[in-house]
């Protein structure tokens, strides 16, 4: 019973704060157009192309909210649940100190959840698609994967240490939507670097144009949610400091969902199906992007 009352509330204050960043989101997009328009000096203009690009950046999220309560919620977050139960820790939310410490344990989690995105190719496989653009704005929040259940699922168990710690599940899940809340406007390139103690400590414009960046030195850098420090301390940090280059190393070339929420899914599955080994097999889907299965010739060369 408290198990369902608590995720009742969970969607209730999760609702409430999407419903209320909704027309915060509309009038920055509409500031970012009219800023934009009115720079001379900007790169990029707002070609068919880049419309085309906000146009299937609305038509992904749309498609992404009506797949969502099934693939993102109900099974992924249900390890959670399990979790939760299972400790014999349990943490009031009565007390403020837990939740600034739900906050950063929730974002710690959220680093190596995000850090898995980029390194373990079939979580890359659905996180690929908000990388996917060539351009850069307010829009690119709403390019997000659907329907990649086995991806959450494996992704959820990031947060399993903050159930396992009697963090409330319903808090778990509030704070992480607030730190996904708390990212929107970085997805800019209107916004220079802030204030140096917050770039210092805290996520920012800047540290996410790098994250999203497919030029050395930005590649798999910045997987911070609210603070960069984890960063910091982890050694992925990297500072702007030239031109940015968004998009993925090869372009998926399209601007249908359909096309681009799968292509990355398409060719692990095609490299999976084409291993020779089974030490292969689980490298496409458990290693890096761009592993390779190490040749049979090869290994003869080198012993020859």
């Amino acid at each position: 019973m408290q198990v369902t009352v608590n995720r009742v509330l969970h969607m209730n204050a999760t609702s409430t704060l999407l419903l209320a960043a909704v027309p915060a989101f509309i009038l920055l997009s509409i500031v970012e157009y009219v800023d934009h328009r009115r720079d001379r000096d900007a790169t990029h203009t707002f070609s068919k192309r880049s419309v085309r690009d906000y146009v299937g950046n609305w038509a992904t999220y749309l498609i992404n909210t009506a797949a969502k309560a099934l693939t993102q919620y109900i099974l992924p977050f249900s390890t959670i649940v399990v979790a939760s139960a299972l400790t014999p820790l349990h943490l009031s939310a009565k007390h403020w100190w837990v939740w600034v410490a739900c906050l950063v344990v929730t974002d710690f989690c959220y680093y190596w959840a995000h850090r898995g995105d980029h390194r373990i190719r079939l979580l890359w496989a659905a996180h690929s698609v908000h990388h996917s653009s060539n351009y850069f704005n307010l829009s690119t929040n709403l390019r997000l994967p659907w329907f990649h259940p086995v991806s959450y699922t494996l992704r959820s168990l990031a947060w399993l240490p903050a159930a396992l710690l009697g963090f409330p599940v319903w808090m778990i899940l509030l704070l992480n939507t607030a730190g996904l809340l708390f990212q929107i406007p970085f997805h800019t390139q209107r916004i220079d670097k802030l204030w140096a103690p917050w770039e210092f400590i805290f996520n920012s414009p800047s540290h996410h144009r790098v994250h999203h960046g497919s030029n050395q030195p930005y590649i798999d850098k910045n997987y911070g949610g609210v603070f960069i420090i984890w960063d910091r301390i982890f050694g992925s940090y990297a500072e702007e400091t030239e031109p940015v280059r968004y998009g993925l190393l090869h372009d998926v070339e399209t601007q249908n969902p359909i096309k681009y929420n799968y292509v990355e899914t398409v060719n692990m599955l095609r490299d999976t199906a084409r291993a020779q080994t089974w030490r292969g097999r689980l490298g496409y889907l458990f290693g890096p992007p761009g592993y390779a299965e190490k040749n049979k010739s090869d290994d003869e060369l080198i012993t020859a």
